[in-house]
């Protein structure tokens, strides 16, 4: 479990944008269940979600006019039980963070794994996700 002074700041990267914070299965169920689209972003502390999935995400966000119904966020090895339940619904994709998957109608409908964001830089990362926007929101 990483310490809250190291987590705070970086969950804050999305919360300040507008993403709401997941912190227990039954929000994750909850939420996941929903109508409409959801986007969940799997955090981290690794450099691949500060220099890429962060900034990439919030990029993809603020920069398109179709967008997801709902913002979401929770921070893997710190919302510990939160994410265990985010990665039932993610699966059959292996447990990766950063992530960042798109719900529609309680289903998974796109998934950018970590492998993905590696070394790309963020604006490769925003396009994938507005290109996902617009198909599915």
């Amino acid at each position: 479990m990483y310490p809250e002074e190291i987590v705070i700041p970086m969950k804050a990267e999305l919360t300040d944008n507008g993403f709401e914070e997941l912190l227990t299965p039954d929000e994750v169920i909850s939420t996941l269940k929903s109508e409409g689209t959801t986007l969940v972003m799997v955090n981290s502390v690794c450099g691949c979600a500060a220099g890429s999935a962060r900034p990439g995400v919030v990029m993809a966000v603020n920069n398109t006019t179709k967008r997801p119904d709902r913002l979401t966020t929770s921070f893997a090895g710190f919302d510990v039980d939160a994410i265990k339940m985010i990665r039932e619904h993610l699966l059959p994709y292996p447990p990766s963070s950063p992530a960042i998957a798109l719900f529609k109608d309680g289903a998974l409908v796109h998934m950018v794994e970590r492998h993905q964001i590696e070394g790309r830089p963020a604006q490769v990362i925003a396009r994938n996700l507005i290109t996902a926007f617009e198909t599915y929101c």
